[in-house]
């Protein structure tokens, strides 16, 4: 892998890890495309993923800071923050635990990335239509319920496919649970921290060494901070463009990729 090559996966990892676009799904495409697919290109299309994480760090770091600091003095809102995000993570993490290397090994394809795109574009577009915003919806993290949590934590299973986008999943999981689309995005950020996070250790871990090998430290680096710098621009941005405009535009964004994907790595 080159530095060119690397700034290039950490602008993309950047960009579309919190954007209902998948980012993973646009990690394997750039990474067919740049010529540097290898099972080291797909730990380390992984392991950036640390440097959003740091992005959702550093933008909720007061939220965060105040939430621990609740937690030393058993406060209700930070104590049912936890445990909602406990009851979010679990059902991915059980799946990408079992699953992992059948995942990696038949799903992380071109292919399978185009046909996600259609489809989650597909539903992303009726949801939108179907999903109108409604005073009933709950509008404060703090009131979040473990059900609601839960409905989070079984979309986001759906994200294991490649191309689905975890974003994506989520968001719509708490809008159908009756969260209001900020709230239901913020969660979704906050929820990434432990899933993303757990996801990026074992990854690194296991793939230390072909990561040191392959790609370099070089590399790494630059892949961490360029994808924690963009995620963090994106964050901000998101938040008051899901305000106004909803999830629909990137439906659409979706199947104009995936036609693209297919024509381009699929059919060639």
């Amino acid at each position: 892998m080159t530095l060119i090559q690397a700034l290039v996966l950490g602008i993309v990892e950047g960009l579309t890890e919190y954007l209902p676009v998948s980012s993973t799904g646009h990690l394997i495409v750039a990474t067919h495309a740049l010529k540097v697919d290898s099972d080291a290109a797909d730990s380390f299309d992984i392991v950036i993923q640390a440097g959003a994480i740091l992005a959702v760090l550093v933008q909720y770091r007061a939220l965060l800071a105040k939430r621990a600091m609740g937690l030393l003095s058993r406060e209700k809102a930070s104590l049912g923050l936890f445990m909602n995000l406990a009851v979010a993570f679990l059902p991915a993490a059980l799946v990408g635990l079992f699953f992992r290397k059948a995942i990696k090994a038949y799903l992380f394809s071109p292919k399978t990335v185009a046909i996600a795109f259609v489809l989650g574009g597909i539903f992303m577009i009726v949801a939108s239509r179907v999903q109108q915003p409604s005073e009933k919806d709950t509008s404060k993290l703090e009131d979040m319920t473990l059900g609601q949590a839960a409905a989070v934590g079984l979309g986001q299973c759906f994200a294991l496919i490649p191309g689905m986008s975890r974003s994506m999943s989520t968001i719509l999981a708490g809008r159908f649970a009756g969260l209001a689309m900020p709230i239901a995005a913020e969660f979704s950020f906050l929820v990434g921290l432990p899933t993303l996070g757990a996801a990026t250790v074992y990854e690194g871990w296991k793939a230390r060494h072909v990561l040191m090998d392959q790609i370099g430290v070089v590399n790494l680096a630059v892949g961490l901070v360029v994808s924690f710098l963009v995620a963090w621009a994106v964050i901000a941005m998101f938040i008051r463009y899901l305000s106004r405009r909803g999830l629909e535009p990137f439906g659409y964004y979706r199947i104009a990729a995936a036609v693209v994907v297919w024509l381009v790595l699929v059919r060639t």
